[in-house]
């Protein structure tokens, strides 16, 4: 099984997001599901670095925040903040 259907099916919340620490788009992203009222479990990649590789491996998406909707019966990647935002207009 993969890395980021195991997070989706170990998660409750309507969304997953991959994060780093320092990371503005990370932040902006989460404060858009907040304002929507929409819940999140956020996975940091400084506080799990093997995370990183298999979630780039099985989205392609290299850059933060890595966004996974969980709404559905299966996990679907969204991408970064830009295609989260459009995703959810």
């Amino acid at each position: 099984m993969s890395r980021v259907v195991e997070d989706a099916q170990a998660s409750e919340a309507d969304f997953v997001v991959y994060s780093t620490t320092f990371c503005p788009y990370c932040v902006a992203v989460k404060r858009l599901f907040d304002s929507k009222g929409l819940t999140y479990d956020e996975i940091n990649f400084d506080h799990e670095p093997g995370a990183r590789n298999d979630v780039v491996a099985e989205t392609g998406h290299r850059t933060v925040p890595v966004v996974i909707d969980n709404r559905g019966e299966n996990p679907m990647f969204i991408g970064g903040f830009n295609e989260t935002q459009k995703y959810l207009r």
